[in-house]
């Protein structure tokens, strides 16, 4: 019980919110950062390389498997139940490997809009800092 006691109290004072971490910050660095270009290059990454690799390298396993299924179709009428399983296998890679490369349009898509959204948020609020007046201004 003094382990489970021990273990709570130091969960406890980790996760305090009142009270600023002994090292006088949050513990880990103190720069908070967009960049805006990287994300437009990782967008570029997912366009240019994630998801035409990935639509292609999905496509790959189709020949084989449809091969494999013929081979365990039906010959004689009957057909072993491997080659529905197979098909049926295809089916779900098919509509998994879709699915990432939906995945990966959404994140390209998501990378762009945020890096435009900070621009055009930096660059008013650029503009907005510019117009204001100090009372020290005129000295």
């Amino acid at each position: 019980m003094e382990d489970w006691d021990q273990s709570k109290a130091d969960a406890t004072a980790d996760t305090r919110l009142n009270q600023v971490h002994p090292s006088g910050g949050a513990g880990g660095t103190s720069d908070l950062t967009a960049s805006p270009t990287r994300k437009r290059a990782a967008a570029k990454a997912i366009e240019t390389r994630l998801e035409p690799e990935t639509a292609r390298d999905g496509r790959h396993a189709e020949s084989s498997m449809n091969a494999a299924a013929k081979e365990f179709g039906a010959k004689d009428g009957e057909g072993w139940q491997t080659s529905k399983a197979l098909k049926k296998a295809l089916e779900s890679w098919e509509s998994q490997v879709k699915g990432l490369v939906h995945r990966l349009t959404n994140e390209k898509s998501q990378l762009r809009e945020v890096a435009s959204r900070f621009d055009s948020t930096e660059g008013g609020t650029a503009e907005q800092l510019s117009r204001m007046k100090s009372g020290i201004d005129g000295l």
